[in-house]
């Protein structure tokens, strides 16, 4: 089984799968508004300020770093 690792401490460029994410309802249901689910596959394509970007397609999705380490993901080959 693969290591999960928070969005926030992953390096730009990696290919992950969003596994788990520790929140409550509110958070989870923003999340899917965004088009994030668990078992999406993204791309990390930017690191701001504790925040990241991250890549669904061709569309792109700023998350704040209390969002980032609460998203757990495990990296692609």
């Amino acid at each position: 089984m693969s290591r999960l690792i928070p969005l926030n401490q992953l390096t730009v460029g990696q290919r992950l799968r969003l596994v788990r994410v520790d929140g409550g309802m509110r958070l989870q249901r923003r999340l899917l508004a965004l088009g994030l689910s668990i078992g999406g596959e993204l791309e990390l394509v930017q690191r701001r300020d504790g925040g990241v970007v991250v890549a669904r397609g061709a569309n792109r999705v700023a998350l704040g770093e209390g969002v980032a380490h609460k998203l757990f993901a495990e990296v692609l080959e």
